[in-house]
């Protein structure tokens, strides 16, 4: 990994050299390349499944672990697959190993992308932070957050839920809790560096997830009691004024990158902002 701080205001974090190792110890049956990292199918399971060998099977996990350290590091517009991924390792089958293909073939045909990351403001935080309803073979939603400073996510996380919901904004509750012991300490951190923190902000577009958090128990009612810990945390957080929650529409929503595999003109758009790189 290459940090390259040659470029005034701007870090370049380069990881080519990573990826060329994990090309050329590839077989060839994952030759070729593909222009996104993951199809539209990525969370559905086969449920009469064929699974790995053994050898094939430990091949498969250790190239799923290469490919976790480097999407948390140089190469997040990955992290969605390689989430996955990471969910499929004690048991592979088949349709798993195909869909590890395709993460392999997507970084063939992009091996020269870099994560540049730029901060325009120390004292403002942006966090985007979404959830998939219930997208997992169990029922279980996906929850996607990043954190910009400027231009470039300096941090991004794609992880499928622990608990099951019953709706969407039950979705996005379990989403930001998910994702605040981060946006808090993030917080910290940088005061900790000597940096002041004027704000922390946490965008989401699901209005009636907001509405629970900013309100707490002025808005709960017995269908969102049973977890009221989740957003009765974030609501202290806000009110602490440590978080400011507000509202992004959808088509702008970052964090549905690390919820969902998107393809095409949105799947570009997020990555480019991601990576803060041009067509």
């Amino acid at each position: 990994m290459t940090l390259d701080f040659s470029s005034p205001g701007k870090v370049s974090i380069n990881m080519r050299d990573y990826v060329d190792n994990i090309l050329e110890e590839v077989p060839s049956d994952m030759d070729g390349v593909a222009t996104t990292p993951a199809a539209d199918h990525l969370f559905k399971v086969n449920p009469e499944p064929v699974l790995l060998e053994k050898k094939q099977a430990e091949f498969f996990h250790s190239l799923t672990a290469k490919l976790l350290f480097l999407a948390k590091r140089g190469r997040p517009d990955i992290q969605t697959a390689v989430a996955f991924l990471t969910t499929r390792v004690k048991q592979p089958d088949n349709d798993d190993y195909k869909k590890l293909v395709r993460v392999i073939r997507y970084l063939r045909e992009t091996r020269e992308l870099t994560l540049n990351l730029e901060a325009d403001n120390t004292r403002v935080m942006k966090w985007w932070i979404d959830a998939s309803f219930a997208v997992h073979d169990d029922m279980r939603s996906h929850t996607g957050g990043t954190m910009s400073m400027g231009k470039g996510s300096a941090y991004s996380t794609s992880t499928k839920q622990k608990i099951n919901t019953k709706s969407s904004t039950e979705g996005e509750l379990v989403g930001v809790d998910d994702v605040m012991p981060m946006v808090v300490w993030t917080r910290y951190f940088l005061m900790a560096q000597g940096y002041e923190v004027q704000e922390s902000k946490v965008f989401q577009d699901n209005q009636s997830a907001i509405l629970l958090e900013r309100n707490g128990k002025a808005s709960s009612s017995k269908r969102t009691r049973h977890i009221n810990v989740r957003y009765f945390f974030v609501t202290d957080r806000a009110q602490a004024g440590e978080v400011k929650i507000g509202y992004c529409p959808t088509d702008d929503m970052v964090g549905d990158f690390f919820t969902k595999p998107l393809q095409g003109g949105k799947f570009r758009k997020f990555r480019n902002l991601i990576l803060n790189v041009s067509e």
